[in-house]
């Protein structure tokens, strides 16, 4: 299997972002986004993932993290697209139940070049320091759209909103791992019927 990295940047009027992604890495990031929520976030996909991440967004935060959350779901969706290639030789299913204390979440996500997202998640706080909870759900909209994944996400238990984002995002990273990883089972062979994904 060829190495599997890619660069992505995004440049608008609302926001710059450059995105690189190792998804053979040992979990390393380096981040900055301004949302300093969100950078503990992708901290949990990246080393949970085993994922190397190298992130830079500046955005329109004077008005909100909106622009800035949902075109980073957009870029990393976009590199991970990139990066793996044709899905020949991968898992291309992965799932992960991660608890912590008194929340638990479930993530699956298929590889499967048709984006969907079903996520089922009551917050109890509108916001986690200052990001708006709501801008969970662009973030991943904008991956799965880009990635073109299928992700479902299911926040099962939890009564305190970091403990609820932290298990959704360490849950995320595990479920992406075994996706993509190497299957030396399908090695050289596409994970569908179809031929193609």
């Amino acid at each position: 299997m060829s190495e599997r990295i890619a660069t992505v940047s995004r440049d608008t009027q609302e926001t710059r972002i450059r995105v690189s992604v190792n998804l053979d890495g040992s979990g390393k990031l380096n981040c900055e986004t301004g949302v300093p929520f969100l950078d503990h976030m992708l901290d949990q996909v990246a080393r949970h993932g085993l994922i190397d991440l190298d992130i830079h967004a500046e955005g329109d935060l004077h008005i909100d993290d909106h622009h800035t959350v949902e075109d980073l779901g957009i870029t990393l969706g976009q590199a991970f697209d990139q990066a793996i290639g044709d899905k020949r030789g991968i898992y291309r299913y992965g799932h992960a139940y991660v608890p912590l204390d008194e929340a638990l979440s479930r993530v699956v996500v298929d590889f499967s070049g048709r984006p969907g997202l079903f996520m089922d998640v009551a917050f109890t706080r509108a916001a986690i320091g200052r990001l708006d909870t709501q801008l969970f759900q662009e973030f991943f909209q904008g991956f799965v759209n880009h990635a073109r994944v299928t992700l479902h996400i299911d926040n099962l238990k939890g009564e305190n909103a970091h403990h609820q984002a932290e298990t959704i995002f360490k849950a995320f990273g595990r479920a992406l791992r075994m996706a993509v990883a190497p299957d030396p089972r399908m090695a050289g062979q596409m994970p569908s019927t179809k031929g193609s994904l």
